[in-house]
């Protein structure tokens, strides 16, 4: 069997493409994935940190109030701020979704095992994010410190050279 590598996306439901977009590149920093007029058309894509968020729209997302994905941020206390600034509220059980762990804070937790910190927002469509941040760090299988994958305009899978240009060249020509 081969071994898994990573998460390569998560999808979550949608009822507004604009709004959704606006709102992960202002409160959590995604990148929009442009991948010509066909495929952007077919679903909003967005890169965070080393995965992506595909979206399914519906007018009548399904609500489910413990299912979430989690992202690791790089400085919890400034995540922190920046919810504030954006009056995005947070909170440690997830609206009572989850309860009894980590600590009496109602905004945040601390877990006991890593001293991982979290707190959950919603996204407009109440999509449950977890934001974690682990201070010990990464270790490989044998317990040495491992670094996280960072690149300034971060890392992005190989896409064919020209294809997004070409689509909507392409696009262009069929409307005109």
């Amino acid at each position: 069997m081969s071994r898994i590598n990573m998460i390569h996306h998560i999808n979550i439901q949608i009822t507004d493409r604009e709004r959704t977009r606006e709102w992960y590149e202002r409160v959590l920093g995604a990148e929009f994935l442009d991948r010509g007029p066909a495929l952007n058309r077919r679903q909003l894509q967005l890169r965070l940190g080393t995965g992506e968020i595909h979206t399914s729209d519906t007018n009548d997302p399904i609500k489910a109030p413990r299912v979430h994905f989690a992202i690791e941020v790089e400085d919890f206390d400034a995540m922190l701020a920046h919810l504030e600034t954006q009056g995005v509220p947070y909170t440690r059980t997830a609206g009572g979704a989850f309860t009894g762990t980590g600590g009496e804070d109602p905004q945040q937790g601390v877990r006991e095992d890593t001293g991982e910190r979290y707190t959950y927002i919603s996204d407009p469509d109440d999509n449950l994010i977890e934001l974690v941040f682990h201070p010990r760090g990464l270790e490989s299988s044998s317990g040495e410190t491992i670094e996280l994958t960072r690149d300034a305009g971060n890392v992005r899978w190989t896409q064919i050279e020209g294809f997004v240009e070409a689509a909507y060249a392409e696009e262009q020509v069929s409307v005109g």
